[in-house]
């Protein structure tokens, strides 16, 4: 197969860490799709990879909507080519005390950042195993691993997102299917840090925190892994980040 028909589509692709890892990947050759609710926020990066050289799609799709994802998959794979990579990078960081919580919220963020994780993997993946190949990535965090408090339904989501990372690696692995959970513990070079954080983001001159660009060339590594060392988890931090 030529690199011409090979796609990589990335669901949540914000302004920093989605852009850059679908950048990353139009750089290699990959037809790069991207995703987000609201497309026409897709187009300042779709046009940056474009005058780089790329090949790149926006979609507007709703992540939590099986039906949404059932269309943008069969789209993609009719108009581009096979989808090669998915990257699943939704994130729903909102904190809250569990004593004020609500279920609406909590559900919420639960449905954009795991269960839409599983629509769009369970898509793909049937895809990906009849042609016997194929890289899943899902983006996590430290909620992940351990629940903060005031996080409690983002680190539930987050922790969720993981299990069905696992299960899916050790299901598809032998069908040639790559599946890898990638646990970005840090504050990361946005525009959000920057405003809302500005002591963080003053550490941006140390490298105290996360290059959107350096995280992308992560991801593309571990897609291009011979499949006999394959990686299931990566974690990325800062050097000064505790942890």
């Amino acid at each position: 197969m030529s690199e011409a028909s090979k796609v990589a589509l990335v669901v949540g692709a914000g302004d920093a860490t989605g852009s850059a890892i679908a950048a990353r990947f139009a750089k290699e050759g990959y037809i790069a799709c991207l995703t987000r609710r609201s497309a026409d926020k897709l187009q300042p990066s779709v046009d940056a990879i474009r005058a780089a050289g790329g090949r790149a799609f926006g979609y507007g799709s709703d992540a939590r909507k099986e039906e949404d994802v059932i269309a943008l998959v069969e789209q993609v794979e009719r108009e581009h080519g096979p989808i090669e990579v998915l990257v699943f990078n939704i994130g729903a960081n909102v904190p809250c005390s569990i004593l004020e919580e609500t279920a609406r919220k909590y559900f919420k963020i639960w449905e954009m950042a795991c269960f839409g994780g599983f629509l769009n993997a369970r898509e793909v993946a049937k895809r990906m195993v009849a042609r016997g190949r194929g890289t899943i990535l899902f983006t996590g965090a430290t909620a992940g691993l351990r629940g903060a408090a005031n996080f409690a339904a983002f680190a539930g989501a987050k922790h969720a997102l993981r299990a069905l990372a696992q299960s899916m690696a050790r299901e598809l692995g032998p069908r040639g299917v790559h599946v890898a959970h990638v646990v970005v513990d840090g504050a990361i070079d946005t525009e959000f840090i920057r405003t809302s954080f500005p002591e963080r983001y003053a550490l941006k001159e140390q490298d105290g925190i996360l290059n959107p660009a350096h995280i992308a060339e992560n991801y593309w590594q571990l897609h291009a892994q011979p499949r006999d060392a394959w990686t299931f988890e990566l974690d990325l931090r800062p050097y000064m980040e505790r942890w």
